[in-house]
């Protein structure tokens, strides 16, 4: 048996939680959008073709935004072939995935289903084949009332009042090979800073997101960041990040120790935005977006082979992946002062929470995790003291068994405590000690476990990794004492 003590005080914040890191991101990208989001020719679609199983999915879920259209599919879009009736829509290529674009699925559908969820477009505009007079026509179709050439054609195509859209990235991953359009640092910040000053003159009151390096494995970074940020400074308001964990070795001990591996990269940003800061002299803040993460190694082929809709990047996730998952968050908590935004990549089908076939859907176990943090996580991110055993992994020497994040929120009298049980054998015996004002009472305590990392869910099974509701243990005394069973993530509601 392995034991933590965490010593928790409501005092100690390290900053309000942005509600935007709770945020996802929808591609034309395999299955996402067509026979994901959209599918017309399911029996579970509405007149309009829009999945409502997979939209109750979503609204549980409680995305804050949903970045689009791309990713890497942004760089060769033109997003005026998304829009109009759909019998004059071209059906194209997309070089991104090799898939067949219908565009029957465009801007219009999209702020339609954000409408419904209840969440904030996160638009992208493409600064690969795209245009800076592109990217401000874009703006001008989303934000004008009307009065001028693209603000009377969302009029006309059936949306009367303007979207309001207040995040907008400059182009995606534009440092990498793989990107239609690639660019040097150097080149992109001159077509970055111009894109920026046109969409502004159209909608001044939008925040925008240049792109960072697209991966730490990249020749370019840091140092591509450290360009961008010195060059766009002034016009922008976050930096992009972009990260996929993976275990291609098969080592679980050292992949539930990944969260090291996020911390550094996030960590390395950090530093590169304060340098910058530092150097310009300036006043503003430039924060964190990290809008491309999740677990992604398994299915990897992203040749569409130019079919419509190709089942490409569908990956099936397991009980380790739903812990990494979890751990991911708790960085997000532990960072709250620097990080803003963060988009889960993606939400339906791609390398996704949610899996659907034409006739159903089931929820993977990464869905839960997500699901606990999205729900409970608000107010302030505590700064929590954790001495915990540890063991030994291959890759990152020796593990704290215990991972915890916890947050605040004075408004709701309401704090929450996340904690993930990185080892594999054995329970580990948990002591929560409240150092400032204890708890009246646990109000629900959930958990995800199970003995099987390798285990998942699937259309015939897919409820065999779910979070359950746990018998809520007793504060006495100022303390809180747990018994974690090996490989699992609980989520601890507090009353104050």
């Amino acid at each position: 048996m392995k034991t933590a003590t965490i010593y928790l005080d409501t005092r100690r914040t390290i900053s309000d939680i942005s509600p935007y890191i709770f945020g996802g991101f929808a591609e034309h990208m395999g299955r996402c959008v067509y026979e994901g989001i959209y599918d017309p020719k399911s029996p579970l679609s509405d007149e309009n073709g829009i999945r409502r199983d997979v939209m109750e999915a979503l609204k549980e879920l409680n995305f804050r935004s949903i970045r689009y259209p791309g990713g890497n599919f942004v760089s060769g879009y033109n997003w005026e072939d998304g829009i109009g009736p759909r019998e004059n829509r071209p059906v194209k290529r997309d070089l991104a995935w090799r898939s067949i674009e219908t565009n029957q699925f465009g801007t219009d559908e999209f702020m339609k289903v954000c409408s419904e969820l209840g969440t904030e477009p996160m638009m992208a505009v493409n600064l690969g084949t795209g245009s800076i007079q592109d990217a401000a026509n874009i703006v001008e179709y989303c934000n004008l009332e009307a009065g001028t050439k693209y603000s009377d054609l969302r009029i006309q195509n059936g949306s009367e009042q303007p979207y309001g859209v207040k995040f907008w990235c400059l182009g995606n991953e534009m440092d990498g090979p793989w990107q239609v359009g690639q660019l040097s640092a150097e080149d992109y910040s001159k077509k970055a800073v111009q894109a920026a000053k046109a969409m502004k003159l159209i909608d001044p009151s939008i925040q925008l997101i240049a792109c960072g390096s697209s991966s730490s494995e990249m020749n370019s970074y840091p140092d591509w960041d450290r360009v961008v940020l010195e060059e766009t400074w002034d016009q922008i308001d976050y930096l992009s990040m972009h990260y996929y964990a993976y275990n291609r070795d098969d080592d679980t001990g050292s992949y539930l120790g990944y969260t090291r591996l996020f911390e550094q990269h996030l960590n390395t940003i950090a530093a590169t935005i304060q340098y910058v800061k530092a150097k310009k002299r300036s006043k503003k803040d430039v924060f964190i977006s990290w809008d491309e993460w999740n677990v992604w190694y398994r299915e990897m082929n992203g040749n569409g082979d130019w079919q419509q809709a190709p089942h490409i990047l569908e990956e099936v996730y397991n009980l380790e992946d739903a812990l990494v998952v979890a751990q991911w968050m708790n960085v997000f908590l532990k960072h709250a002062d620097v990080l803003k935004m963060a988009s889960l990549a993606q939400v339906v089908n791609v390398i996704a929470p949610i899996m659907t076939r034409t006739d159903g859907m089931f929820k993977q176990t990464i869905y839960y995790p997500f699901l606990a943090f999205s729900k409970h996580a608000s107010g302030q991110a505590l700064s929590l003291n954790v001495l915990s055993d540890t063991y030994e992994t291959r890759k990152h020497g020796a593990v704290d068994v215990l991972d915890a994040s916890a947050s605040f929120d004075p408004e709701k009298h309401e704090g929450t405590v996340f904690l993930v049980n990185r080892n594999q054998n054995s329970e580990t015996t948990t002591e929560i000690v409240f150092q400032s004002e204890a708890p009246r009472s646990v109000k629900v305590a959930y958990q995800l476990s199970g003995t099987d990392p390798k285990a998942q869910n699937s259309f015939e099974d897919p409820e065999n990794l779910v979070m359950h509701t746990i018998a809520a243990p007793e504060v006495k005394d100022g303390k809180l004492v747990l018994s974690l069973p090996a490989l699992s993530f609980t989520a601890v509601v507090l009353e104050f």
